[in-house]
């Protein structure tokens, strides 16, 4: 099946599609004439005497040198050639092929002035299992992710290197095996490929999509975690969330509600009880993850607009017939959003450790066996777990602090405000990673907590979270190798077997439904 790209119809569920499965595409023919009629423009342009940014001028601070007519197909090689300055790790390849496609979607709006072929010519390399290698490093999200996107066009002209079943070869090699001529690219062209967000936008949308697994699987390990400490449910009382009135704090309560419906264990300590309080950690979970799913809704509004929009430089207004320059390119709304989505995983990340530690502690846990080990002393059970779970937390808490305020001039002073959304967005990899290990440290303690309850049973929903990790990880008997325990679960997280289980596995669209 080929899905059809058009930035008239995506969405953040259609691009997670793309995201998670190695689709064919097709960029919608619909779209043609008007990117038909940007090009002519462009091209009546390079015909004339007039200097026209891009298309018969140097770059940035060199935009007053007038390039000779005979030059200027050499001028938009030069600058792809010359852009290529990325280092670091390449981009995963789905997040890759994800840029790729942003790309696709931008161009394809008319007000780039490229060729109908070349926005072909991603599409074709996108389908054919070519992988364009991308540093990671080099963007300061500024004129455009200038650096990954010119690694991007390099192979579309037979430069570069690329991945291609597996063997990373030159572009030129790649596009032969593949059987794709390279292209030559016209006036313009190489400044559209490169002038962009969608690299800062790619990683951003993906860590995003992560973001919104990680808050069902707090609701799902939270409402466990509760149950384990016989923790009450009074705090969940629609009334309460209802008298606040924040849409993501009123979602978080109605979700753990339903999960602990019919829990055995809560049912077993509502009549003398002496405790009046839980601790925040467990009492205002639905206060702290609502805020961060409220954040987390403000960054995938911007990220939403952001993939469907043009931000390269100059711009073809084809109804004007003119072209005009201006700033779309600088990042600075998918650098706060990936800001926004940084606070929110660090403090996600941060009340989970308190519940973890909480469990732990013998003497706040409403007897639980210490370090929820059956022989504490000869065994020590989850005590470097937490300890593990705590230097997770603190990590992610130091990649919280904000990228976007971080400015500084480059390009002689032409560039002299950045919004850095490129590493901004892609330190949200390491942040999700980091609070998927956390979640599944917590898992395992709340699994173990509940299992140290019987013969009182937790709700059904949850009895098939715990069933379902049993299949993966036994219960932790005796000390043996944590490590595996913690990968193995957070792999769990990751493949979403923990939201299927409990019938949480919601699309990201639901933010918008709040």
């Amino acid at each position: 099946m080929t899905e059809i790209i058009s930035p008239h119809s995506i969405n953040l569920d259609f691009l997670e599609k793309i995201l998670r499965n190695k689709l064919k595409i097709a960029v919608d023919p619909e779209l043609e004439t008007n990117v038909a009629k940007s090009y002519e423009i462009v091209q009546k342009s390079a015909e004339g005497d007039l200097p026209v940014y891009g298309v018969n001028t140097g770059f940035g601070k060199l935009a007053n040198k007038i390039i000779p007519s005979e030059d200027r197909e050499q001028l938009q090689k030069n600058l792809v050639l010359s852009h290529c300055a990325g280092i670091g790790e390449p981009l995963p390849e789905d997040v890759t092929r994800l840029m790729m496609v942003l790309k696709i979607v931008s161009l394809s709006l008319g007000a780039s002035g490229v060729k109908w072929s070349t926005i072909k010519q991603i599409e074709r390399i996108i389908n054919s299992g070519i992988v364009p290698e991308i540093p990671h490093q080099g963007s300061v999200g500024a004129s455009g992710d200038l650096a990954p996107l010119a690694h991007m066009a390099a192979i579309m002209i037979g430069e570069g290197f690329a991945f291609y079943n597996g063997e990373k070869l030159s572009g030129f090699e790649a596009l032969k095996r593949a059987g794709i001529e390279p292209i030559t690219l016209g006036p313009k062209e190489g400044l559209a490929l490169l002038n962009g967000t969608q690299f800062s936008t790619a990683c951003a949308l993906a860590s995003l999509l992560d973001a919104w697994r990680s808050v069902l699987n707090s609701i799902v390990i939270s409402s466990l975690s509760t149950d384990a400490i016989m923790g009450s449910t009074s705090p969940l009382l629609p009334q309460i969330h209802e008298l606040r009135g924040h849409k993501g704090q009123i979602f978080v309560a109605s979700k753990m509600r339903e999960l602990m419906d019919g829990s055995v264990i809560r049912e077993s300590h509502r009549e003398n009880d002496q405790r009046v309080q839980d601790p925040y950690c467990i009492r205002c979970q639905p206060q702290v993850l609502g805020a961060s799913l409220d954040i987390l809704k403000n960054a995938s509004v911007t990220i939403d607009i952001e993939t469907k929009a043009v931000t390269d430089n100059p711009l073809v207004l084809v109804d004007e017939n003119k072209i005009v320059s201006g700033g779309n390119f600088h990042a600075e709304p998918i650098g706060f959003a990936a800001d926004q989505i940084a606070l929110a995983l660090a403090e996600i990340g941060s009340i989970s450790q308190r519940r973890i530690a909480l469990m732990v502690d013998p003497t706040l846990s409403y007897d639980l066996p210490p370090f929820l080990t059956d022989d504490a002393g000869l065994n020590s059970g989850f005590m470097i777990a937490e300890v593990t779970s705590a230097a997770l937390m603190s990590e992610n808490k130091h990649l919280a602090n904000p990228c976007v305020t971080d400015s500084t001039p480059t390009s002689a002073n032409q560039e002299d405000h950045v919004s850095m959304s490129a590493h901004g967005a892609y330190r949200l990899f390491k942040m999700n990673k980091n609070l998927n290990s956390i979640f599944g440290i917590e898992l395992l303690c709340a699994a173990q907590g509940v299992e140290s309850r019987q013969p009182l049973k937790t709700s059904p929903l949850l009895q098939n979270v715990v069933d379902e990790l049993r299949k993966h990880v036994p219960r932790l008997n005796e000390d043996r190798f944590v490590s595996n325990d913690i990968n193995n679960v957070s792999n769990l997280l990751d493949k979403k077997n923990i939201l299927k289980s409990s019938k949480l596995d919601l699309p990201i669209s639901t933010f918008f439904n709040l």
